[in-house]
């Protein structure tokens, strides 16, 4: 899985974006996906402007999967 899929099979499964960011950034309330620079994918929850890292993930598919589990609540 990589980024555009997920962003497709969340949109099939009808979750809200208010529930997420695939863009990065730090929107209020939402589990983020983000790439840096050198190209680790992290997964942080943002509030109040402020992230709280989960994990950080060298493969997109990793990230994407973890991801996923996440917003799921698996």
């Amino acid at each position: 899985m990589n980024l555009e899929s997920l962003r497709l099979h969340l949109k099939n499964l009808g979750i809200s974006k208010s529930r997420y960011s695939l863009d990065g950034g730090v929107p209020n309330e939402k589990l983020c996906l983000e790439v840096s620079e050198d190209g680790t994918w992290h997964i942080y929850y943002s509030e109040r402007g402020g992230k709280t890292t989960m994990s950080y993930w060298r493969e997109e598919a990793a990230a994407c999967q973890e991801f996923l589990k996440l917003l799921l609540g698996e």
